[in-house]
Formats: C-alpha cells, structure tokens, sequence
C-alpha cells in the first residue's frame, strides 16, 4: 500500500514538474503550483474593503465572495491551481506632450485577456494530451477569482503597499492568470515574504491619496478606477484635479516602485506599444466616432472604458491643463 502511494506521490511531483515547464515554453516568467483550497484570510480582507465601499461603482466586487474566494466554486472538480505570470514590461516612455494624455503601461499592447488567456488554453491543452482525465478552467482577470492572492500562495511574489503583486525578478510589471485542475499535484509551499520594509514613496506619490493606508487602496479616489472603470459622466473632482496627464489608467505607484528597477522587456511582442497607445491625442479622442473607436481598440484593453469614457477623460485632462496656463 505504502508503495502504491509513494508511486502516486512521486507521479504528482513529477507531473507538475513537467507543467512548469511546458508552462515557461508556452511564455509564462513564472508558474506555481497549489491546492484549491479556500482563500479564508483573503476573503476576510475582501469583506472588510467592501464594507468600507472601497469598491465604488465596482458593484460586482461585492457579489458572491464566498465565490469569489473559493475555486471549487467556480469550478467544482478543482483539486489543483496552477497560476502564472508573464512580464509585459516594455522599455519606452511616455511624451511629454500637453496634446496627449498618458495610457497605463499594461494597455499598449494587446489585450492581455486575450495574450494570457491563449496560453493557459494551449496548456490546458497540453496536460490533456498527457492525461486523457484531465479538465480544467482558464481564468484571466474576468471570472470572480483573485489573482493577485493566488500569486502570493503559489509563491510568485507579495502584495506591495499599493495592492499590486510585486515579484522579485520583474517587479510588478506582470499579468497574472490561473488554471484550475481536476488533478492532485504536488505543491508548491514557499512562500515570498513582504519586502516593502518601511518603504511607503507609493504611498507619497498618490497624487489623490487613494492609498489609505499600506496595502488598502479606495477605489473612489482612484485615478485608475476613475478613468477605467467609473461609468459617470464626470470624475470626482479630487481626481480630475490631480490627473498628472493620465487619460487611461495610471502607473504612479509602480513608477516610483524600488522593485521596478529590476524590470525587464518582455519577450512577448504583442505587449510591444500599438500606434497611439502610449500617447494619445486629446483632441482626435474628442472628435472620435463609434466606428473609429471601434476599429482603433479592436483587441486592445483600452475597450474597456468605452468611448463615452474616454472622451469625458479627455475632456477633464483639457480642462484641467486649461486651468493651469
């Protein structure tokens, strides 16, 4: 009996082996492996943020996080998680330029639903060559499962002070993505502990101070959330006061990051920045038609804030650069 298991036991070790690194192949920087077991500390966290109303308009934050906590939940034959991250740093910089406003680092590119998304299922794919019974369910960002704690589980990195995963080997310059597998695995248990130290410069250099305190970021003082995901006609008046050139996102935090100066350019090339993506013009943004919008970020992240966004980001940025002269 005892021989049966350690050959089932071995077999596990020796399989997730083999997924990490069929995982790398496929482009993933990093890759662990962990139990699909309840994220019971993480939920406590999330119940107090809401309870805070640290959420905004995020309404579904705050639907189902039991759900949201527990991958068997999700996908109930779950025994396994295999998370990833992949490097999407790229070495260029924004322009200085009154005409344009400033685009988050992670949208330049492709969309990364897309790019992660593409490999977690060519892996998937993969682990069913190898094991007629095998199932399993790729999540990216869009299904209700928390990414960033399954990263601080599977050993990838820590949660920095402003609420981003931060790895050692390319800062918090990655995306992040799960595999939910009916497979026992061998897993891994080490763990990164939090580097932060007494660093806090994310912190100072919120321009709107929606860093509350270490590691608690309020969604409504967000320039990121205010100019992505906030469906009003107009932003807080804190935040469109304070936009320091951001029309879509913002990187601050990340910027001033001692961890970023080990940042490293991606190999993946459809991160590389799209035409406009980096900067964009203020004045076409306004003048934007459905159809020209639909065309422009067909495949990209930008999507996300729809045009009727955009335009009211831009137009905050041109009043408020208005009011400066």
């Amino acid at each position: 009996m005892n021989a049966v298991l350690d050959e089932r036991k071995e077999s596990a070790a020796q399989f997730a082996r083999k997924i990490k690194a069929r995982a790398r192949e496929l482009g993933f920087h990093k890759v662990g492996v962990v139990p699909a077991t309840a994220l019971v500390q993480e939920r406590e966290r999330l119940t107090e943020w809401l309870e805070r109303g640290f959420q905004g308009e995020m309404l579904w934050m705050a639907r189902e996080p039991l759900r949201r906590t527990d991958p068997r939940l999700i996908f109930p034959e779950a025994r396994s998680v295999i998370v990833v991250a992949l490097n999407y740093y790229t070495p260029h910089n924004h322009a200085p330029d009154a005409a344009t406003g400033k685009i988050s680092r992670y949208a330049w590119g492709d969309d990364y639903h897309d790019v992660v998304a593409e490999k977690l299922k060519k892996l998937l794919a993969w682990i069913k060559e190898e094991r007629a019974e095998a199932e399993g369910k790729t999540c990216v960002d869009i299904q209700p499962v928390m990414d960033k704690a399954w990263g601080v589980r599977a050993g990838l990195g820590w949660i920095g002070k402003h609420s981003n995963l931060i790895t050692k080997d390319y800062g918090s310059w990655v995306f992040l993505g799960e595999l939910l597998l009916n497979l026992e695995l061998e897993y891994d248990e080490e763990k990164i502990e939090d580097h932060c130290g007494s660093c806090t410069l994310c912190i100072e250099a919120c321009p709107t101070g929606a860093i509350v305190e270490p590691y608690v970021v309020d969604s409504n003082r967000c320039i990121s959330y205010a100019t992505i995901e906030l469906r009003a006609p107009e932003m807080p008046a804190q935040v469109s006061a304070n936009l320091e050139g951001w029309l879509y996102g913002c990187d601050i935090c990340q910027d001033v990051c001692p961890w970023n100066r080990f940042e490293q350019p991606t190999d993946e090339e459809r991160f590389e920045p799209r035409e406009g993506n980096v900067n964009a013009n203020l004045s076409e943004l306004l003048e934007m038609t459905q159809e020209d919008y639909s065309a422009r970020f067909r495949k990209s992240a930008i999507k996300r804030a729809k045009l009727a966004g955009l335009k009211r980001n831009a137009r905050a940025l041109t009043k408020a650069r208005g009011e400066e002269k």
